[in-house]
């Protein structure tokens, strides 16, 4: 499955695998550097989901999509997330805990997250233009001792809980959104078990007896006119 910036599961576009719950780190996710030392996120990657999503909406006018070069295509768990204007509001984010290939894995949530977050309308074509784009790539995956066990502006959560019914449900947050909502823990746990679907009065007991892993992300984000930008200057994926 994958999931939303705001914890709400969505269903991963057409053939696709399955989401996995991550209790210990996947490969390649205890750090976000390549083989040649530097960074793994990249400027390039937020221009190749512009360039995939312009696309898929028909405005590419001929021009080819390109296959990334100046990026790594090793295997992260990661995010695609869109905002617009010059306020940046949310306009869709969905990802995976799975680790992916860059290069599909962008590809496929570049558009996925655009059009199929169902918090939100598609993103038309009017839009493209106002658009920012950030892809986080999840690394340091540790499972937490309990549910303040993580730094609020540093570490993402994922919670898995059991609701009302018994039955067992997720949901995340990314590292920055705690931060951005001014959120302690207990604020950033109670929202986050609301967003799951969690519907009864929350006592410090149901806190208590959240599965908790916290995890870390190195962000990388570009907006509309940076990638137009770049096109005029010739530059490759």
């Amino acid at each position: 499955m994958a999931y939303s910036f705001f914890g709400i599961k969505k269903p991963k576009i057409e053939n696709t695998g399955q989401f996995s719950y991550v209790s210990v780190a996947p490969q390649n996710s205890l750090s976000a550097i390549n083989s040649d030392g530097n960074s793994v996120a990249r400027k390039e990657m937020c221009y190749f989901c512009f360039d995939v999503l312009r696309s898929y909406l028909g405005m590419m006018k001929g021009e080819a999509l390109q296959q990334p070069v100046t990026f790594s295509n090793d295997s992260y768990p990661l995010f695609v997330t869109w905002k617009i204007g010059q306020d940046h509001r949310l306009r869709g984010c969905i990802g995976t805990f799975s680790n992916m290939s860059l290069h599909s894995g962008l590809r496929e949530y570049a558009v996925s997250s655009a059009l199929k977050d169902s918090r939100f309308a598609p993103v038309s074509r009017d839009e493209v233009a106002r658009l920012h784009c950030s892809v986080s790539i999840l690394i340091d995956f540790q499972d937490a001792s309990h549910y303040r066990d993580w730094i609020v502006g540093v570490h993402g959560i994922r919670i898995e809980f059991s609701n009302e019914r018994g039955q067992r449900k997720t949901a995340t947050y990314l590292p920055e959104v705690a931060k951005e909502q001014n959120w302690n823990h207990v604020e950033t746990i109670d929202s986050l078990l609301r967003k799951g679907g969690y519907k009864s009065v929350i006592t410090e007991q149901v806190r208590a007896s959240i599965r908790l892993t916290r995890y870390r992300s190195e962000k990388i984000t570009a907006s509309y006119a940076e990638y137009m930008h770049s096109k005029q200057l010739g530059h490759r994926l």
